[in-house]
C-alpha cells in the first residue's frame, strides 16, 4: 500500500507552534472523540502553530528565502550551496523542499480539525470557538500562502483527513489566491485587536497578512483590478488603528528579550522548555564569519556559533548601505568588530577586551593592515569565511554551543507595513504617498547627531521624494531594511525581478539562474507516493 499522503497529523505534539506564553498541553494515547471536547479543540488549536517552527528560523526556510537572492550569497559552510548557486543538485531531491512540503500539510490538516470540529464541541463558548477558528483560519492561509509562492499551483486541502487518500492534484493558484483570501478575511473577523498569550494569531496580524497576499496577486496573472487598492487598504488599517509605532532605534527591533516590541505584529514562538524545543531554530548560527579560529578568538556563546550558511553580497554592503554617513541601519544590524575572549601572548599580545577584528567596510592597503595589532580586514578582502556578519537574530540565552535558538522570530513587522504600503500606492499612481511611507522608515534610521541641528540634516539626507520612487528603489529599501527576515527570494519574485538582480548582483549564481527557478521543484516522495498523476514544475 502507498504512503499515507494526507493522513491524520500527529496532534499528540499539539502547542509545539508556541512558547511558555502559550498554554501547551502534552495529550497522548488519546482516541478521536477527544477532539470533540473543548481541551481537544484547543489542542488541535495549538498544534495548527507547528508550521511556525518548519518555516520560521529553520536552515530550511532561511536557504529557501535568503540564498539565491541579490543582496544574500552562500559562505564556506553548509550542504545546501547549490540553493544559492541554482545548480543541478537543487531537484525534487532537495531536503528543505520535501520538508517543508510535508510539515507545512501536516500543519494545514492539524488547523482542519479545529476548522471543521468548532461546531461539534462540548462545551467551548461562542467566543472561543469564534477565536479558536480565526487561529486556525490564520494559519491555515498562512501555509497555503508560503506553500504556493515556493511551488505555484498547490494541492488545497481545506478539511481534516479522516481516511487514507493516496490521490493528489494541484489546483489553480486562481483557485488557491481565492482561499487565502476567504480565509484570512474570516480570521479577520474573528480574531482580536490583542491575545493574552502573545504568539496567538490577531487582527491586525490577519490584515497585514492580507496586505501581503494583496501585493503578491496584484503582480501575478491571477492579478485582481482591486487587489493594490486592498493592499494599502489593509496596510493602512495595520499602521493606524492599532497600538503598533516604528522604534526609534533600529537596532532594538531585534535585540533578545525585546521581540514584543510596539513593531512586531506576528512572531514565530520558540521556547527552552526542551518538551516543547524545536531542533531547527538555528537562525542565530547562519550569518556568522568564522571569527573562532581568529588570533585572540574562540567560540562562545555571545559571539555564536559561526556556521557560515550565508553572507552578505558586495551589492547589499557597499550599495544599499552605502549611506552609511546617515543611515544607521547596517551598523546596527552588522557585526564588524570583534573582541578578544582568549587572551595570548605570542606571536602578538592580545589582551581580553582588546579589539581582535575590525571590519571598516572600505578597501585598506598593506601598510595600515601591518600597522595594527589587530586583524584588520579591508572589504576588498571579504570572502566566504571573512565578512560583515548579521547580527539580527544573535542568540547568547541558548543552554550551550550546540543547543538550538530559543527566541522568537519576528515574522511581520510595522516597517513592513510601511513598505507594503509604499509598494501599493505606487502601483496606483500615489507617488508621494509610497515616498511618504518609505520616509517613516526612512527617518527612523537616521543617525542622531550630536545637536538638533546636525540630527535634522542627517533626517533630510535620508528623506525621499516621488521623483526617486520605482520598483527597484522600494526592493532596495526593503533590502536595507528586512535582509535576512525570509522575505527577499518572495519579492523578488513577485515583482518580476529575481532573475535580472540575481544575474546582476549574485556572482555565485550569475550564470546558472534561469527562469524555472522562479518555482521550487514538488519533493519527489509527493510525485512517488500519488495514485494519480503529479506534475512536476517545469525544469525540474
Amino acid at each position: 500500500m502507498k504512503n499515507i499522503i494526507w493522513g491524520m497529523a500527529l496532534l499528540a505534539i499539539a502547542g509545539t507552534g508556541c512558547n511558555k506564553m502559550l498554554q501547551e498541553d502534552v495529550v497522548t494515547n488519546t482516541t478521536d472523540d477527544f477532539y470533540y471536547t473543548k481541551n481537544g479543540f484547543n489542542t488541535a488549536v495549538n498544534a495548527g502553530y507547528a508550521g511556525m517552527r518548519i518555516f520560521y528560523s529553520t536552515e530550511r526556510g532561511m536557504t529557501l528565502t535568503n540564498a539565491g537572492t541579490d543582496i544574500i550569497t552562500n559562505g564556506s559552510d553548509g550542504n545546501f550551496k547549490f540553493a544559492n548557486q541554482y545548480t543541478s543538485q537543487f531537484d525534487a531531491r532537495y531536503d528543505h523542499v520535501r520538508e517543508l512540503w510535508n510539515g507545512l500539510y501536516q500543519s494545514i490538516n492539524n488547523a482542519n480539525v479545529a476548522i471543521d470540529r468548532a461546531d461539534q464541541v462540548k462545551g467551548l463558548d461562542s467566543a472561543s470557538k469564534a477565536r479558536g477558528v480565526g487561529e486556525a483560519l490564520f494559519c491555515r492561509a498562512h501555509y497555503n500562502f508560503i506553500l504556493m509562492q515556493t511551488f505555484g499551483s498547490i494541492p488545497l486541502r481545506l478539511h481534516e483527513n479522516k481516511v487514507i487518500e493516496t490521490a493528489a492534484t494541484r489546483d489553480t493558484t486562481t483557485k488557491v489566491y481565492e482561499s487565502i483570501i476567504t480565509d484570512l478575511l474570516a480570521a479577520e473577523s474573528r480574531l482580536p485587536d490583542v491575545q493574552s498569550e502573545w504568539g496567538r494569531a490577531t487582527k491586525p496580524a490577519a490584515e497585514h497578512l492580507l496586505a501581503r497576499v494583496y501585493l503578491t496577486r496584484a503582480s501575478s496573472t491571477d492579478a485582481k483590478p482591486d487587489d493594490y487598492t486592498n493592499a494599502a487598504k489593509y496596510a493602512d488599517m495595520v499602521i493606524k488603528n492599532y497600538r503598533f509605532r516604528l522604534l526609534d532605534d533600529p537596532g532594538k527591533i531585534w535585540a533578545q528579550g525585546n521581540e514584543n516590541n510596539t513593531e512586531t505584529i506576528f512572531a514565530a514562538q520558540y521556547t527552552t522548555d526542551p518538551l516543547y524545543a524545536s531542533p531547527d531554530n538555528n537562525a542565530c548560527r547562519f550569518f556568522l564569519m568564522q571569527y573562532d579560529v581568529l588570533d585572540g578568538m574562540q567560540r562562545d556563546l555571545p559571539n555564536g556559533t559561526p556556521w557560515k550558511r550565508f553572507r552578505p553580497t558586495a551589492f547589499l554592503l557597499d550599495t544599499l548601505y552605502k549611506e552609511r554617513v546617515f543611515d544607521t541601519r547596517y551598523e546596527k544590524f552588522f557585526t564588524t568588530v570583534w573582541f578578544v575572549n582568549k587572551p595570548m601572548t605570542s606571536p602578538k599580545v592580545l589582551k581580553l577586551g582588546d579589539t581582535a577584528v575590525y571590519m571598516p567596510g572600505r578597501p585598506v592597503s598593506a601598510a595600515e593592515v601591518s600597522s595594527k595589532n589587530y586583524l584588520l580586514v579591508g572589504s576588498d578582502k571579504y570572502d566566504e569565511k571573512l565578512y560583515p556578519s548579521l547580527n539580527k537574530f544573535a542568540d547568547a540565552l541558548r543552554p550551550d554551543n550546540q543547543a538550538s535558538g530559543v527566541r522568537p522570530f519576528i515574522a511581520f513587522r510595522l516597517a513592513e507595513t510601511y513598505l507594503i504600503a509604499a509598494e501599493a500606492q505606487m502601483k496606483l499612481g500615489n507617488l508621494q504617498g509610497a515616498a511618504d511611507n518609505i520616509n517613516a522608515v526612512r527617518m527612523r534610521a537616521a543617525r542622531q547627531g550630536s545637536t538638533p541641528a546636525e540630527t535634522q540634516a542627517n533626517q533630510q539626507a535620508m528623506k525621499v521624494n516621488a521623483a526617486n520612487i520605482d520598483i527597484d528603489f522600494i526592493l532596495d529599501e526593503r533590502g536595507r531594511e528586512l535582509v535576512g527576515e525570509q522575505l527577499t527570494w518572495f519579492d523578488l519574485k513577485r515583482t518580476g525581478k529575481l532573475l535580472e538582480r540575481v544575474k546582476k548582483h549574485n556572482m555565485q549564481a550569475t550564470t546558472s539562474i534561469q527562469s524555472f527557478h522562479l518555482r521550487r521543484p514538488i519533493p519527489q516522495d509527493q510525485i512517488d507516493r500519488s495514485s494519480t498523476p503529479f506534475w512536476q514544475n517545469p525544469g525540474y
